[in-house]
């Protein structure tokens, strides 16, 4: 018996692997996701938030952090247009938080996303997703002067007021 469940379990895990690796509906082979809701998101696309940045020409680096109480430390930051940034993001709660760049209506498009897909993984240029006490990092190229927002997408977190706005001047 425990070897047809043991024999069970790996041919599925597969399954899951795919699964979860992707922004696309289940059986929509044609839902395919680049960037956030159908942005492409690729250091050669520049948009009004910018474009993925070459972690070879940072300019400088921004420690933020995230936490339980939904707020992003620091929650405003100043940049030049032009600037490549390195956050080094650190998680300090006890559930997992995300900062991902873009517009407010992206974020919010994208946000309602999540909510219809609770489980999606993602993994994108302008976001980074960690788990309680992890650390990570992004590097973004911010390209025009304007406001770009960044938020934490997981369900609620963002309706709670978990975002934050780069200043590009």
């Amino acid at each position: 018996m425990y070897k047809t469940l043991s024999t069970l379990i790996l041919a599925t895990v597969p399954v899951f692997a795919m699964a979860g690796g992707t922004h696309a509906a289940a059986g929509d082979a044609n839902a395919s996701h680049k960037g956030m809701a159908g942005m492409k998101m690729e250091a050669d696309h520049d948009s009004a938030a910018g474009q993925a940045g070459d972690a070879s020409k940072v300019d400088r680096t921004i420690e933020l952090s995230m936490d339980d109480s939904m707020r992003f430390t620091p929650s405003q930051i100043p940049v030049k247009a032009g600037e490549t940034i390195r956050f080094f993001v650190k998680n300090s709660g006890k559930v997992p938080h995300e900062m991902v760049i873009g517009s407010l209506g992206e974020l919010k498009e994208h946000a309602a996303m999540m909510q219809k897909m609770p489980g999606m993984q993602h993994a994108e240029a302008n976001m980074v997703t960690l788990k309680p006490g992890q650390r990570g990092g992004l590097v973004w190229k911010f390209t025009q002067a304007g406001a770009v927002d960044f938020a934490c997408l997981i369900p609620g977190h963002m309706e709670a007021g978990m975002v934050g706005k780069v200043n590009v001047q």
